[in-house]
C-alpha cells in the first residue's frame, strides 16, 4: 500500500475563523492550494505534500474528519478496512471534485478520511 500524503483537518466555526487561521498558517510558510468555500487546503510551497485543511463544514459527509490519508488504491484499502471490522463512518463513494473516498473510525475514536484522486 502506498501512502501519498497525510493531512490534518481542522474544523473552524466561521468564515472569519477560516480567514484568520489561513493567515496564521501563512506565517508558517503555508500557501493556499485549494479553496472550495467550505474547505481550504494550505500547502508548503517547497513540499506540496505538507498540508493542512481548514473546514467550516463537511458538505457531503456527516462530520468533518480529523485527518485525511491519500492512498494509491482506495478500493483496496477500503476492502482491507471493511474486512478488519473497523467502523465505517461513511461508505466509499466518488465526489464531484475528483476524489474517491470513505471515512473510518480509528481505535481512539478519530475519524479518518481515506481518499485517492481519480484519473481525469
Amino acid at each position: 500500500m502506498t501512502i501519498r500524503r497525510i493531512v490534518p483537518n481542522i474544523q473552524v466555526d466561521s468564515e472569519k475563523a477560516l480567514t484568520e487561521s489561513s493567515a496564521f498558517y501563512g506565517l508558517l510558510g503555508f500557501e493556499e492550494a485549494m479553496d472550495m468555500g467550505w474547505v481550504r487546503t494550505l500547502a508548503s510551497p517547497s513540499n506540496p505534500t505538507a498540508q493542512i485543511s481548514l473546514f467550516t463544514e463537511e458538505r457531503t459527509a456527516p462530520l468533518v474528519p480529523d485527518l485525511s490519508v491519500e492512498v494509491e488504491d482506495v478500493d483496496a484499502v477500503y476492502a482491507e478496512v471493511v474486512a478488519s471490522g473497523a467502523e465505517i463512518v461513511r461508505e466509499l463513494r466518488d465526489e464531484e471534485w475528483g476524489v474517491r473516498r470513505f471515512f473510518v473510525r480509528d481505535p481512539t475514536g478519530r475519524v479518518v478520511n481515506v481518499l485517492m484522486h481519480r484519473a481525469a
